[in-house]
């Protein structure tokens, strides 16, 4: 099922949930709701259910939509069926950035948990205000920084660092939303994160006992307590699997 609209009018945006902004006024979100409160334009809330679609690959592309609340997995779709999942979007994320020069939605995005998606009126926006451009230029900037990196270590490392990559970059994500860096709340299966990863989901459920181990992590079910970031460390920098 795909998303249904709810128009929220200024009174709606000032009493929001309790998960923290980006850090920062010059992030997307705040940015993005003083302008719209500032021309009276009404902002279009889409409140999602786990399993959700927000878009599929294919269909005709009419807005962008900017993460306030949630987890969600972007995946591409072969003819055959096999799935490849491109990232994991949270708050402050953009959905449907990698379609702008297209008039349809270039992959899948599907909610992993309840969430809160914002309707980016994108052609208004870029017509009327020209320093959103600008802001869309440097998301897109970001997200070709983040690519590279995620190719380089899926590349050059082991199933241990990516996971620990990826533990790490989460962290960091969550932490600058204020949230935990030592606690993570995984949202996706081990298989999705193995389909990320391009490792098996056996060779996740693998590593992440390895990591157990040796007391550089606690494993809770979703649950993943960093216990020792130092020792984490040194396991990438040596580039080498823990045994």
């Amino acid at each position: 099922m795909l998303l249904e609209p709810t128009a929220c009018a200024e009174s709606g945006f000032a009493a929001d949930s309790a998960a923290p902004h980006p850090a920062g006024d010059d992030a997307l979100e705040p940015w993005l709701q003083r302008e719209l409160l500032r021309r009276g334009w009404p902002l279009q809330r889409r409140r999602v259910r786990a399993k959700q679609h927000v878009f599929r690959a294919g269909q005709p592309r009419t807005a962008l939509y900017l993460v306030h609340a949630g987890f969600f997995k972007t995946a591409l779709l072969s003819e055959d069926g096999r799935e490849k999942i491109t990232g994991f979007r949270m708050r402050g994320d953009l959905l449907g950035l990698d379609a702008l020069d297209m008039d349809a939605y270039a992959c899948d995005a599907v909610a992993l948990d309840t969430g809160e998606l914002w309707e980016v009126p994108f052609a208004r926006l870029r017509s009327e205000l020209p320093p959103f451009q600008e802001r869309i230029t440097a998301l897109l900037a970001r997200e070709i920084r983040r690519d590279w990196t995620w190719m380089l270590a899926l590349g050059t490392l082991g199933a241990d660092q990516r996971v620990v990559t990826f533990l790490f970059d989460l962290a960091a994500r969550l932490q600058a939303l204020g949230f935990s860096g030592e606690r993570l709340q995984l949202r996706m299966t081990r298989a999705e994160l193995g389909n990320f990863l391009s490792l098996t989901l056996e060779t996740v459920a693998r590593s992440l006992s390895r990591l157990q181990a040796r007391g550089l992590i606690e494993v809770a079910g979703r649950e993943i307590v960093l216990r020792d970031r130092v020792a984490l460390g040194e396991l990438l920098a040596a580039g080498g699997r823990v045994h």
